[in-house]
């Protein structure tokens, strides 16, 4: 069963029936090209799309405190015993006020305390500078740049659109190290 974690402005925990018009605000216009796999064109869609994602383990609904408005989602899969790629979908609407921060910093929390992962790694496009700057924030490491790595969309004559990616990630011993020095300088 998913656990319901708080942190000071948000909720992170299963989705529902109820977050359908909200997961269909961010889901009908994805940002990205690595969302167009999860492009919903109706509130049917997105309403489908929540009956899987209630059923998986993986990813949770971000959720604000204060009345509930899902406002994005966090995921993860277990690549490895103890490895885990991350990632995560925002409403554009909620940017700028560190809700991504906030809730990506409980899910390696999670991650790491909970489901006992050594290694966190993360993926985002070469030109998805949002979501470089939250891995930066999050103390990962910039490992690698893979030049046409995968494709998500075509181009109008129908071949494939490769993107450059972007590999961050994060040790549990180097996550650790960070929350003893933040505690050492308050």
């Amino acid at each position: 069963m998913k656990p319901t974690i708080p942190t000071e402005r948000l909720i992170l925990r299963a989705f529902s029936e109820g977050d359908a018009e909200s997961f269909f605000a961010y889901a009908s216009q994805p940002r990205v090209n690595c969302f167009l796999r999860d492009k919903v064109a109706t509130l049917e869609e997105a309403a489908e799309k929540l009956q899987q994602r209630s059923r998986e383990d993986d990813y949770f609904a971000v959720c604000l405190k204060e009345n509930g408005t899902l406002i994005g989602e966090l995921f993860y899969h277990k690549e490895e015993p103890d490895t885990f790629s991350v990632g995560w979908h925002f409403n554009a609407d909620c940017g700028g006020v560190g809700y991504a921060r906030e809730s990506a910093e409980a899910l390696l929390r999670y991650l790491f305390l909970e489901q006992e992962a050594r290694r966190v790694f993360a993926y985002t496009e070469d030109d998805n500078v949002p979501s470089q700057k939250l891995c930066e924030k999050l103390g990962m490491r910039r490992e690698g740049l893979f030049m046409e790595f995968i494709s998500f969309t075509t181009y109008e004559d129908g071949t494939p659109k490769y993107e450059n990616t972007y590999q961050y990630a994060l040790l549990k011993k180097e996550w650790l190290h960070q929350k003893s020095s933040q505690v050492v300088s308050r």
